[in-house]
């Protein structure tokens, strides 16, 4: 199939998943401005100031969705390296002196009026990264030298570095993305079990011998036991849960944001959402993350080919993987890790990137049902109306169809 032919076979807009992210934003700048109206008015002379910057974000976030959305996403193939090697430097710029420190880690880049966490980009280009060679190598996936051990290097370099920022949170994340996309393009399960125990191993051997990091894990496991010092985020977080109870205690009403909770309109923004919407506010919230979760996982089975299959997999599973951790840092069921919440917690470079990994899975799911040829292999059409190989595709997705 030509490119115009395939141009015209594209199918509208996933018009649920765009509705999702979009109520998603929404719903995110009125928490923020809820979260943070006390200490902006206090710290940065308006109570709106945190909410008027999340939405600029955000409007220049959705114009990047939208451009996204029209490129189409094979254009990534020949520039996933020159992507990873951009954040690669990103990373190690960050601990250099022309990094910037806040709270002793190093992982911001200031550029004047704007602040970039490399981190942030980087969980979108090693998705872009791995869909390429994982597809580009998809008839030797099952050997280790060719299909196996490439991927993990990669990334593996990239956690190390995340690693000395520190930033943990993110090397979770990164490590778990490339575990999912190695088993859905067809990795040989022990390769990846035992992949999986050495990266197992190595945490526990990074948390027993890091005092911070340790400290995070004891406070964890007993928060009330030293609620003053390093259970202290994490209890005023559980009573904002507590006080919130079925149906909260109201929009705008909560306590927590007083200066008794600390990054209440960033990483424990689903403290506020809880005390203040309670319980269904929590469950409609995660609701709305699944029905966007699930649509990328659509977008993914039915993408035309393995790149576009890895690609939608992969930054669905970013979303999916951030929701989780957040909530459940926020409810005391993980660790503290400096994730933030999709869409929703304050952040600037973060959200835009989250709106374009969005914008390129809108673009994944327009191109169902066309047939490109996948390394000069022909496709043809399965009765689905999904792209099939003449070699035969038998990754875990097409499981999931």
């Amino acid at each position: 199939m030509d490119q115009r032919s395939a141009k015209k076979a594209l199918v509208p807009f996933d018009s649920v998943l765009c509705i999702g992210v979009v109520a998603l934003l929404a719903f995110g700048v009125v928490m923020i401005f809820s979260a943070s109206g006390v200490t902006a008015a206090q710290k940065m002379g308006g109570a709106e100031y945190f909410a008027v910057r999340q939405t600029i974000y955000g409007l220049i976030g959705l114009a990047v969705m939208l451009v996204a959305s029209r490129i189409d996403y094979h254009l990534y193939r020949p520039l996933a390296w020159p992507l990873i090697l951009a954040s690669f430097i990103g990373l190690i710029i960050c601990l250099s002196p022309l990094g910037m420190r806040i709270n002793g880690a190093a992982r911001w880049i200031s550029m004047g009026p704007i602040t970039v966490q490399p981190a942030e980009v980087f969980k979108v280009t090693i998705v872009l990264w791995l869909a390429y060679s994982l597809s580009k190598k998809s008839e030797k996936i099952k050997s280790f030298s060719v299909g196996f051990l490439p991927h993990l290097l990669v990334p593996g370099l990239a956690i190390l570095l995340c690693l000395k920022q520190p930033d943990f949170g993110t090397s979770v994340v990164v490590a778990l993305v490339t575990f999912g996309l190695l088993f859905v393009a067809g990795a040989k399960l022990g390769y990846i079990l035992l992949a999986g125990g050495a990266a197992l191993g190595i945490g526990y051997a990074l948390v027993a011998g890091s005092e911070y990091r340790l400290k995070r894990v004891l406070a964890f496991l007993d928060p009330l036991s030293d609620r003053f010092r390093d259970g202290y985020q994490l209890s005023q977080s559980m009573f904002g849960f507590a006080s919130g109870g079925v149906s909260g205690v109201g929009l705008g009403d909560g306590v927590q944001k007083f200066f008794f909770l600390p990054e209440a309109h960033n990483d424990f923004i689903g403290a506020i959402i809880g005390e203040e919407l309670g319980v269904i506010g929590v469950w409609l919230t995660m609701a709305v993350f699944a029905v966007v979760v699930a649509r990328g996982i659509r977008a993914a089975v039915r993408a035309p080919d393995e790149m576009g299959t890895y690609t939608a997999f992969g930054l669905s599973m970013l979303i999916g993987v951030q929701t989780l951790a957040n909530l459940g840092v926020s409810m005391g069921l993980l660790p503290t890790k400096g994730l933030n919440l999709p869409f929703v917690s304050y952040g600037g470079s973060a959200l835009v990137i989250s709106l374009f990994s969005v914008g390129v899975l809108l673009n994944i799911s327009r191109h169902a049902g066309t047939t490109p040829m996948l390394h000069g292999v022909e496709t043809t059409e399965s009765p689905a109306g999904n792209a099939k190989t003449r070699r035969g595709q038998t990754s875990a997705m097409e499981g999931m169809a």
